[in-house]
């Protein structure tokens, strides 16, 4: 059993391996820069996209601050109160630990932008010379440094910050309670970078779509197309950095919660002390280890088959962890209960991602069933893609449900706690595997701008289709993580707000409970609308491009790919205001309003409604994209056909539901749990405004 003593040993293990996948991430950074490029319009087409990634990335970081610098004032002022001074995890330690979670998240998320806008050309010209071996280990290469930075950030900032207020308070409980502010920092990001980058890329994606496609008849990554660079930005700004933030967000929080019900574990009527909450942080820890040795075993041969190479090193990663958590379950707890929690949260982790295959794969019936809708119109596509994806539902929420009674039966709330930081345990490894998709889209965009032989685009086509497959496999992976995740943070509040019970016969909580349902419908009301809005904007200037300068079309004039990119950089950034205000807002409105317990039933009703429309807008989005493409391939008329046209707009609706609004659904309820764990000795101390209503 771990002690007060040998606790400092085990974390400082924890910093050490931290730092061990930032020098890893900074080796293959540094290998990637290596890698020549010998045809200039590669170099050109790269830089281009590069440019217009950092200055995005620049430009909302700049957006963010003003809400970082607000909300740490307030989490500062909170210590001032008179009423609160003695109150546990509010003040300037909780304010200090949310700005180092805005730093942690945000360079992750540049760090992994870096590589993935040096990957892509590169992936291309390797593709050109030595073939798809090389094409994929560049790509792969460049998918993990943003994977190892979003666990080495996550895990070095918490635990220095646990570590440092452990030794200065000697009191564990403050330390756990006081970095529920780093969480909370890498939730901000991550709501604001999946916002902001994924109205960025659906602005750009739905106006080159259907300007381009639809209306004129040219390739997906035409260089006459205007909003063709826009397009490739998007795809970084989304689902590189986007998608890092998001995960890194789950990662801690994972952990966060953990930390924060091992602290009034008992375990045959003993408290463990500080053992249980150091044990996430070791499981994690592992998880960095078995990171790094999955894509050391990749790296060790020439792999044709991208897919093998891909779900080998997940298979990899896995056993590691498994492996060593049963161990470290034997040494901490002398059980092997807590190793069957976590053991439930990775088992729920890749059939929840196999469930998305299923259900957005051309392999699969689904996505054929929506193909052959679309031979009848654009109706009875947008009708099918709306079934199978509401459909979808079933299986995941039936497997969630299982893997939380098991990692419950299993070892107490605590033990669903550890079934999420399970499922995250090979974050490394997962973001890796999913930020390699739009490195490898993006090298196919770059090879048919610069028009490479069909034999390069051949190579970057079956990367970007095993991309498609590993990007529905991660947002599954997200939506299951953060079911888990806020569940546990949930539970870990009400232990804070010491609240035994929140019982849906007190109309306080009714009335929560409904508005908690509704805000991720509001939310997501909001994100659709601001790419609609934005797409409305491409698409007016794709059209006055090509009516203003008929050059255009014939390839005799150069598009100005920089007023497309302006477009999308200035709607995202506006548009992602709102929406940020409110998933801020909410629960610390309803507490104040409702106390403890209607903010308890808040969270309860939006994790219900957010987890349902997460599921049901990744695998509609991702069903939708890929019978576009099962088209595209040849079947039902192939390109240009009635058919095509159909699913060219299914994927069109698609697009905001998996890339904008979906992946957002899982940040928000994470985002409301933490605030609410950290308000809850805050709202202990105050009576609710509304309480006279009810009583």
């Amino acid at each position: 059993m771990i002690n007060d003593e040998n606790a400092v040993y085990f974390l400082m293990a924890a910093i050490l391996l931290a730092c061990l996948a930032l020098v890893y991430a900074f080796f293959l950074f540094q290998n990637i820069k290596r890698e020549k490029i010998h045809m200039r319009m590669l170099d050109k087409l790269s830089g281009f996209i590069h440019e217009g990634a950092m200055a995005f990335l620049g430009r909302e970081y700049r957006v963010i601050i003003i809400f970082v610098i607000v909300i740490a004032v307030l989490l500062a002022s909170l210590g001032f109160i008179p009423a609160l001074q003695n109150v546990d995890g509010v003040g300037m330690g909780a304010a200090f630990c949310f700005i180092i979670g805005t730093l942690c998240s945000g360079v992750a998320g540049f760090c992994g932008m870096q590589a993935a806008t040096k990957a892509n050309a590169r992936v291309s010209q390797a593709a050109h010379d030595k073939g798809m071996p090389k094409a994929l280990r560049i790509a792969f290469s460049g998918g993990s440094v943003l994977g190892l930075c979003v666990v080495g950030f996550g895990l070095l900032g918490l635990t220095v910050l646990f570590l440092g207020f452990y030794l200065f308070s000697h009191n564990y409980a403050l330390s756990a309670h006081v970095v529920s502010g780093y969480s909370l920092g890498c939730s901000m990001i991550a709501l604001f970078a999946r916002v902001g980058g994924g109205i960025y890329t659906k602005a750009a994606d739905v106006g080159a779509d259907l300007v381009g496609k639809v209306e004129s008849g040219i390739p997906e990554d035409d260089p006459r197309n205007p909003a063709v660079i826009a397009d490739n930005v998007g795809d970084n700004v989304g689902d590189i950095a986007g998608m890092g933030s998001d995960l890194c967000e789950s990662y801690v929080g994972a952990i966060v919660s953990a930390i924060s019900l091992g602290i009034v574990l008992t375990v045959s009527g003993k408290s463990v002390g500080i053992a249980g909450s150091v044990f996430p942080i070791m499981v994690c820890a592992l998880g960095i280890i078995a990171s790094i040795a999955a894509q050391v075993f990749v790296r060790m041969k020439e792999w044709q088959n991208p897919q093998k190479a891909l779900s080998i090193a997940t298979y990899v990663a896995t056993l590691v962890v498994l492996v060593g958590s049963l161990l470290l379950s034997q040494m901490v707890f002398k059980s092997a209960y807590p190793f069957y929690s976590i053991l439930s949260g990775l088992v729920v982790g890749v059939i929840i991602g196999k469930i998305a295959e299923y259900y957005t794969s051309d392999e699969y019936k689904h996505v054929q069933e929506i193909a052959s809708q679309s031979l009848t119109g654009h109706a009875t596509n947008i009708i099918s893609g709306f079934s199978i994806g509401m459909q979808s539902t079933a299986l995941t929420i039936l497997l969630l449900a299982a893997g939380i009674a098991a990692s419950y039966m299993f070892f107490g709330m605590y033990g669903i706690a550890l079934g999420a930081v399970g499922m995250l345990s090979t974050t490394g490894i997962t973001v890796s595997v999913d930020a390699y998709g739009p490195i490898a889209d993006n090298a196919g965009g770059i090879a048919e701008m610069a028009d490479m032989e069909p034999a390069v685009r051949e190579i970057t086509d079956r990367l970007d289709s095993v991309g498609n497959t590993t990007a529905a496999v991660g947002k599954g992976f997200c939506i299951g993580s953060a079911a888990f995740t806020a569940l546990a943070m949930i539970v870990a509040y009400a232990q804070v707000a010491q609240l035994e019970v929140i019982s849906l016969l007190e109309p306080g909580v009714i009335v929560a409970l409904l508005i908690g349902a509704m805000l991720p419908f509001f939310f997501t009301s909001l994100t659709i609308k601001s790419v609609g809005k934005a797409a409305n904007q491409m698409i007016d200037e794709v059209r006055r491009q090509f009516k203003a300068d008929p050059g255009i079309m014939k390839g005799t004039s150069k598009p100005d790919y920089a007023k497309c990119v302006d477009i999308s950089t200035q709607a995202a950034l506006k548009e992602m205001i709102l929406p940020g205000c409110i998933a801020v807002i909410s629960p610390i409105l309803c507490g104040i309003l409702l106390g403890t317990k209607g903010l308890g039933g808040l969270l309860v009703g939006a994790l219900m409604s957010a987890i349902m429309l997460a599921v049901f807008m990744a695998n509609a989005g991702g069903a939708w994209d890929n019978a576009k493409k099962y088209i595209e391939s040849g079947h039902h008329g192939g390109k240009g056909s009635e058919a095509h046209k159909a699913a060219v707009t299914g994927d069109t609706v698609g697009d905001p539901f998996k890339d904008t609004a979906g992946p957002t659904m899982d940040i928000l309820i994470k985002l409301m749990s933490v605030i609410s764990l950290i308000l809850a000795p805050v709202l202990m101390e105050m009576e609710p405004l509304l309480s006279f209503l009810f009583k």
